[in-house]
């Protein structure tokens, strides 16, 4: 079974739809699919960091970044499936290789380009959570929290589509699964602090996060520090790091699993990582670092899971150290926010594998 993922990553969109693709692929190959992925080359791509997983990455290369979700993708929806089309009739159809399925995560995608797919796919699968636009689709992942998720994608997705909504269908690497199934209990005691804003963090909330710690002047609990290659002030935050006593820095690592469950309190972004924490119930405080990250931070605050400092624009690091001394203090208010964390993933255990059973066919 051939499988082809279209997603990108870049400093402007963040580093999460590639990540969560990763995650499906590496399960669908594990289960005898041949996985290949078409990304742009925008900057902070992350074409290398796939082929270092041992994918095959056909690479787009033309791009023009502008502001609006529609423009993420570099050049008009039109040149993108003209392109990616071409790639599919050189690379598939003239070695008379099926695409058995194309899973699409991009906001900058909808119906019209993926109906100009259809000609050399079977089924197509789309990754989103935003329901803002159709879609021409058999499977619908959205693993977001709403109040409103059965409705969200009325009239937007065929009658036919299967739509799999809700935190527990979360895109989480197995470690985060067996992490969550070996978890230690946390007592609201805090000796480590988990600072990750997001994988490309392009305004540095991470400094400004590293800053509040510093206001507490507490060298004895330990802080790791999580920064992905698209991170365009890496260099900076690594700099920062070896000024600071017990801290840790860790660029585009493997084991983000372990580093959470070993932290008893994270400052981080609403984007992703919120299902990560929440799987392995870590307290956190949460900064909104984009528009569409609004209403998934602003629910799982409703399950008092997370402090919501709200916008990164109105956040500084004084807010960031207040909220800290808060948390610092209140023991019973981390057992809560990590019991609640804990509840919004449940039962991801049994459903990990039901996205790669639906599209291995092994599930109907």
């Amino acid at each position: 079974m051939n499988i082809l993922f279209r997603a990108d990553a870049s400093e402007q969109i963040g580093t999460g739809h590639v990540m969560r693709c990763l995650t499906l692929a590496e399960e669908l190959r594990q289960n005898g699919a041949v996985v290949f992925f078409i990304c742009r080359e925008l900057p902070g791509h992350l074409c290398s960091h796939l082929e270092d997983k041992h994918f095959s990455v056909l690479r787009l290369y033309t791009y023009d970044v502008r502001e609006s979700h529609a423009s993420w993708l570099g050049v008009s929806w039109q040149q993108d499936a003209e392109e990616v089309s071409q790639i599919l009739r050189q690379e598939f159809l003239k070695k008379k290789r099926r695409i058995d399925w194309l899973v699409v995560d991009h906001y900058a995608l909808d119906r019209r380009w993926e109906e100009k797919m259809r000609p050399f796919v079977d089924k197509i699968m789309v990754i989103d959570d935003l329901a803002d636009r159709s879609h021409d689709c058999d499977l619908l992942l959205d693993q977001n929290l709403y109040e409103n998720m059965e409705s969200r994608y009325d009239g937007l997705v065929p009658e036919n589509c299967r739509k799999l909504l809700g935190p527990q269908y979360a895109l989480l690497r197995p470690e985060f699964i067996k992490a969550r199934a070996n978890l230690r209990k946390r007592d609201g005691t805090v000796k480590c602090i988990l600072v990750f804003l997001g994988g490309a963090d392009p305004t540095n909330e991470t400094a400004k996060a590293l800053e509040a710690i510093q206001l507490l002047e507490r060298p004895d609990i330990a802080v790791d520090v999580v920064v992905g290659l698209s991170n365009p002030h890496r260099e900076q935050i690594k700099e920062i790091c070896s000024t600071m006593p017990n801290t840790s820095y860790h660029c585009q690592v493997d084991n983000v699993a372990e580093l959470m469950a070993q932290a008893d309190l994270a400052i981080g972004a609403g984007g992703i990582a919120t299902w990560e924490r929440c799987c392995l119930g870590l307290p956190s405080i949460t900064m909104i670092t984009a528009e569409n990250q609004e209403r998934i931070t602003s629910a799982v605050a409703l399950h008092q899971a997370i402090l919501n400092l709200g916008n990164n624009k109105n956040v500084g690091s004084e807010d960031i150290f207040e909220a800290l001394n808060i948390l610092l203090t209140e023991k019973n208010m981390l057992l809560a926010m990590t019991n609640a964390a804990l509840s919004i993933i449940s039962g991801i255990e049994a459903k990990e594998n039901i996205i790669t059973g639906i599209i291995l066919g092994k599930i109907i």
